[in-house]
């Protein structure tokens, strides 16, 4: 047996959509090797100049049934109309062989990895204000008005689940926060090896 079977540690990074998740996500996997990211599975459409198998797996809405009827999925839910999971075998695989697993996942999809897997670190990202997000949604420009209606409607929903993680981290200075969710990852995986 390797002396580093099993002591990966499992990473929920969750907040509104717009808050800097995958930012922040992106700072923690360029400095620490043993962190990798968890691609999750979509049936939505590829935006402009995401690959499949890099940024999403990107599947047919008969293909993630398919799959969520043989268990396939850690965790799924239905966002803005479209289906979002993580697929357990790939992440259950690299915590296996020591390698910590980071997921980006909405609030629905956290909630329930917590319940299946308690021991996973959860942080809870947060802009400052909801008036904030919506700046930071507006910039992005990837939404038409009624999709950045329903975002900010859920956010304000996904703000008040926030107090059901281990960790939270506000997102208002980027510098701060990609301190803070470094000094969370550096503890915890600490506590595992």
């Amino acid at each position: 047996m390797e002396a580093t079977s099993g002591k990966g540690r499992l990473f929920v990074v969750s907040g509104p959509s717009g808050v800097g998740k995958g930012t922040l996500i992106r700072e923690m996997l360029s400095r620490y090797p043993r962190l990798e990211l968890s691609i999750s599975a979509t049936t939505r459409s590829p935006r402009e100049g995401e690959v499949d198998g890099v940024d999403y797996h990107f599947l047919k809405e008969e293909e993630f049934q398919e799959r969520l009827d043989r268990g396939d999925f850690l965790e799924w839910a239905e966002v803005y109309g479209h289906r979002y999971g993580t697929l357990s075998g790939p992440v259950r695989r690299a915590l296996k062989e020591g390698r910590d697993v980071v997921l980006e996942i909405d609030v629905q999809g956290a909630r329930q990895v917590m319940r299946a897997m308690p021991e996973a670190v959860s942080i809870f990202v947060s802009p400052v204000s909801l008036g904030q997000l919506e700046e930071r949604l507006r910039k992005r420009g990837t939404e038409s008005e009624e999709q950045l209606k329903r975002r900010l409607e859920k956010a304000e929903w996904e703000m008040s689940e926030g107090r059901l993680f281990r960790h939270q981290v506000i997102n208002d200075c980027l510098e701060d926060a990609i301190k803070s969710i470094c000094e969370i990852y550096e503890r915890e995986s600490a506590l595992s090896g």
